[in-house]
């Protein structure tokens, strides 16, 4: 269970995140949208102790994040920043292996071996275990690296704008990923995304944020409206629902 309460970051006099509070106790996926300098990746960030929090508590599990002993925080959340830095030399093999560190401390098990089978397998990585990182598409290395994250083996899974960069057919890809990685493994993921369209699609929660608030947290069906969009973008826009998902079309 992921658990904000009243999470704030400062920056000087500038509220990046402003009292935002959070509970998830479910496997699913949740996203969290908003405009650019809504605080998403920060929240994100303070969730998992990637920076201080100034103002409020997190909790994984119970454990409150500022206080938990590293190694015991990692067996339970997982987080893919938005940038990570691309060793060339290594492969895609080892990468995966990073993410048993908490585990093994570096020194690979029999069991550390399997996770890291069972991630290239639900990955589709195995024909490109051996190949180096520079080596392979934009598309590949993220997918790489969201394995690493799966082979570290929390309960909770955070993805900070994991389709940076990628195009409309790895897009779909990576989310159809996060969606299975719920639905088939029982994780609670939370992911940051641009497109209001693929949280609709592929989202069975959506969190949206304004200057560093919470101003909706809901269903995709409370979320994805007209008046609702609007106030979160500060843009117009026209709802309509197809095949039974709900779409955002931009006004010209």
């Amino acid at each position: 269970m992921i658990e904000a309460v009243a999470l704030t970051k400062l920056y000087g006099d500038s509220r990046v995140v402003d009292g935002a509070s959070l509970t998830l106790d479910a496997p699913g996926v949740t996203a969290i949208i908003g405009p650019n300098g809504a605080g998403k990746s920060t929240l994100l960030s303070m969730i998992a102790r990637l920076l201080p929090i100034d103002e409020g508590k997190a909790f994984v599990d119970g454990l409150d994040v500022t206080r938990a002993k590293g190694d015991e925080l990692a067996r339970r959340i997982s987080v893919l920043r938005q940038e990570n830095g691309l060793l060339a030399r290594l492969t895609v093999r080892d990468l995966i292996g990073f993410g048993r560190f908490p585990h093994s401390k570096g020194r690979l098990t029999a069991n550390d071996h399997v996770k890291i089978t069972e991630a290239l397998a639900f990955l589709d990585l195995e024909p490109l275990a051996e190949r180096f990182l520079d080596e392979l598409s934009g598309g590949q290395r993220q997918r790489a690296f969201v394995a690493m994250v799966l082979a570290q083996d929390t309960k909770a899974i955070l993805l900070d704008e994991p389709l940076n960069n990628l195009d409309i057919r790895h897009a779909v890809s990576m989310m159809r990923l996060v969606r299975r990685a719920a639905d088939e493994l029982g994780k609670i993921v939370v992911v940051v995304l641009h497109d209001i369209n693929f949280a609709s699609a592929y989202a069975d929660r959506i969190v949206a944020m304004r200057e560093g608030r919470i101003v909706v947290d809901g269903p995709v069906e409370a979320v994805v409206s007209e008046e609702t969009i609007e106030a979160v973008f500060g843009l117009p826009v026209l709802v309509r629902e197809i095949e039974g998902q709900r779409t955002c079309l931009f006004r010209r």
